[in-house]
Formats: structure tokens, C-alpha cells, sequence
């Protein structure tokens, strides 16, 4: 098997495995109680949390763990615009379904929301957020890092517009954490999602960031864990291994990262010069190390993955998230291409795992199955004529 779909998820770690396992067997107390047990299971979270603050620059204490990214992202939208006391809700329109969707509940609600436009590329371009913020903006979420085409969003600048404005600003970090420095101090960062199994993690277990001083409202109210913030038995196997990945990550992401551009520059450098109407989706610079997301007008990406897994490679045609919809990524519409274009998308997300000889291979294999696809399409004879048609 050749695994290139690690934007939808990573591997376990097995260094990652065996600091859980003591705690998936022997190691068995609650948190929440006061014998032996209980305050080893304690010591465990409160050193993990330790590492998962570290890795973005925050406290210890603005670290609340949750179930994953999307529980995260429902909760930074609801509290911090509880918490801004004003009714105005700014997204991108590139961003993930809990996002997004959560923002359409909350406008069902009362709140006012605005989509913003992304440019060709995929970003957010600072004067158009600019132009939306008005004195009753009390949340803006952008994510650090697009989920299909790996757009890496000018954060610091977004962050510091929406504070011009006195309004809190939250990033859904989950393709980011632990795949690029990143500092919530330094960029002006008020909220933050990220989930565990993102960076070598277990499934089933993330985080939200939530700064100092903002007034916070729980999402799930019970036993009052995480400090009366955020109740549920806390899921201390899942804890600790998403602060051992978090550790490891501030230890490899520089050696991870120079493996993986440099994959991932040789992949599309032989991709795009092979084969014809090939597009790359989002920015050539300024992306995630390892993501490559191109489109094969003609070729339909959720016919490609089954031909790439018939072959034992594992890919995707966008985010993981929306696997069987029928409607072509609302990402790819954003930057501006057509329904024909979309619905031939594929996402390749490389490990630095992966090696030369397999990106080689998977070159040659999209290539065959596009060309054996295509000469089956009227739509791409059409398409070809527009596009080698002069201007």
C-alpha cells in the first residue's frame, strides 16, 4: 500500500502507541478521583497538557481537550461570540463544514453572517476582510491552513485587523498544529482548534486554546471537567497521546517538513510537465509541505480513487470530511474553477514516510487512468477545445 491521504489522517505513532498503553490497560483510574489511580491519571493530563501548550506558545491553562476538531471549532464559534457581546460572525469560504456549517446555525439564530471571498490561490487577502469588519463584528475564523489545497493563511495580519476592530478572532489550526510553527502570542491568535490525530495522534481527541481572559461558556455541561469548562470523563489514553505526538512534532517538524517539500516538489514538478490540462490548485508557495491538490478536467476524482485504490494507493478528492457528497468542493468553486474542473480534483498529501520511487509511481498511474478516463469524456473534448482555443 502506498499511503498519500495524511491530511485525512496520520498514522499512529508507535512511540506514541506505547506511551498509551499503560493507560489503556493497567493504568485505569479517573481523573476525577482522589486514590492512587486517579491522581496518576491526573499527572498524566496535566503533562500533556503541558506539551500541547507548548507546541503553539500558550499556558498550561488555556488548553481545554475535547473530542476533535469539529467539537473545537462549534465551541470557539458559540463562545467567542457569546463572549464579544456583539452578533457579528466573519468566515472564509474555504472553510471546513464545522465551520461553516456551525456559522449557517448560528445565522438561523440571529447572528449576521459574512462570507468572505478567497482570491485565485486560495487566500484571504487582507484588504477584503478589511472591508467586511464593522462595529458589530465580534468573532472572525479563518483556518491556519486549508484542508484541501494546504493554503497557508497570513494569520498574523488577519489576527491583527480583527483586533483593529475589537473583535476576537479564532483559527481552525487542525491541518496546521504540529505541521508548521505556530505561536498564539506572537500572531494574535484568540482562539484555536486542533486535533490529535492530525500529527501521528489517536483518533478521537483534540483541543481547543482558548486565551487568557476571555469569558468562556461551556458547550457540554455535566461533571464540570476541564475545569468546570468542559464536561465528560476526560479520555486519558487519547490525552496522552496527543501530548506525546504534540512533543514529538516540536522535536521533528523541521526534518519532517524538508522531507516532505522536497517530495513534494519533485511530484509536481514531473506531474504538471507530463500531463496535459493538469491544474494545481492553490498556491505553488505558501501551502503545506506535502499537499498536493490538482484537478483533471474530464477524469472524475471519485473515479480516480477507486482505480489509485484498485492499485493500492490511498489518496482523496478533497476533504475526508465529505467523502460520497455529490457536489463538487465548495473550496475549489472558491478559488474560482468550474464544476468540470472540481469534480476532477484529487488530493495527495505526503508523509515523510513516502518515498521518491513512490511518487514516481503514483505520477504514473494517475497519468494512465486521467488518459483512459478522459478518452472517454465528450465533456473533456469540449474542454480542450476552450482551453487551447486563443484569448
Amino acid at each position: 500500500m502506498i499511503y498519500m491521504d495524511n491530511a485525512a489522517t496520520t498514522p499512529l505513532d508507535e512511540r506514541v502507541l506505547r506511551k498509551m498503553m499503560p493507560f489503556l490497560q493497567g493504568l485505569c483510574g479517573n481523573a476525577g478521583t482522589a486514590y492512587g489511580p486517579g491522581r496518576d491519571a491526573r499527572n498524566a493530563l496535566e503533562r500533556a497538557r503541558q506539551s500541547v501548550a507548548a507546541l503553539i506558545g500558550a499556558r498550561p491553562e488555556e488548553i481545554f481537550f475535547t473530542s476533535g476538531g469539529t467539537e473545537s471549532d462549534n465551541w470557539a464559534l458559540r463562545m467567542g461570540l457569546q463572549a464579544s457581546g456583539r452578533r457579528g460572525l466573519i468566515v472564509s469560504a474555504i472553510e471546513h463544514p464545522a465551520v461553516l456549517r456551525t456559522a449557517e446555525s448560528l445565522q438561523k439564530e440571529g447572528v449576521r453572517l459574512t462570507v468572505l471571498p478567497v482570491n485565485g490561490e486560495g487566500f484571504v487577502e487582507p484588504e477584503t476582510l478589511a472591508n467586511a469588519l464593522s462595529g458589530d463584528t465580534g468573532l472572525v475564523s479563518v483556518m491556519a491552513a486549508n484542508n484541501e489545497i494546504g493554503t497557508i493563511q497570513p494569520i498574523h495580519e488577519l489576527a491583527s485587523l480583527t483586533h483593529g476592530a475589537g473583535a476576537l478572532f479564532h483559527t481552525d489550526a487542525v491541518q496546521a498544529f504540529g505541521q508548521i510553527p505556530m505561536d498564539v502570542q506572537g500572531d494574535g491568535i484568540d482562539l484555536l482548534s486542533a486535533s490529535a490525530h492530525k500529527l501521528y495522534g489517536p483518533k478521537g481527541v483534540g483541543m481547543l486554546y482558548v486565551r487568557r481572559g476571555i469569558p468562556m461558556m461551556p458547550l457540554i455541561s455535566g461533571g464540570g471537567q476541564e475545569r468546570g469548562r468542559r464536561s465528560g470523563t476526560e479520555n486519558i489514553p487519547g490525552i496522552v497521546g496527543f501530548g506525546e505526538a504534540c512533543r514529538l512534532a516540536s522535536e521533528e517538524m523541521e526534518g519532517r517538513n524538508e522531507a516532505k517539500a522536497a517530495l513534494q516538489k519533485v511530484f509536481l514538478d514531473r506531474l504538471l510537465s507530463e500531463n496535459p490540462h493538469v491544474l494545481l490548485n492553490g498556491a505553488r508557495e505558501n501551502r503545506l509541505p506535502g499537499n498536493v491538490n490538482i484537478s483533471l478536467p474530464g477524469a472524475s476524482g471519485e473515479t480516480m480513487l477507486i482505480l489509485l485504490d484498485q492499485k493500492g494507493i490511498c489518496a482523496s478528492s478533497g476533504s475526508a470530511c465529505a467523502t460520497g457528497s455529490v457536489e463538487p468542493s465548495h473550496v475549489l468553486l472558491a478559488l474560482g474553477r468550474s464544476a468540470l474542473e472540481a469534480k476532477g480534483s484529487l488530493r495527495l498529501s505526503f508523509s515523510e514516510h513516502n518515498t521518491a520511487e513512490e511518487a514516481a509511481l503514483v505520477c504514473d498511474v494517475i497519468r494512465e487512468e486521467a488518459e483512459r478516463l478522459r478518452g472517454m469524456s465528450l465533456a473533456y473534448e469540449t474542454y480542450c477545445k476552450s482551453a487551447d482555443s486563443p484569448v
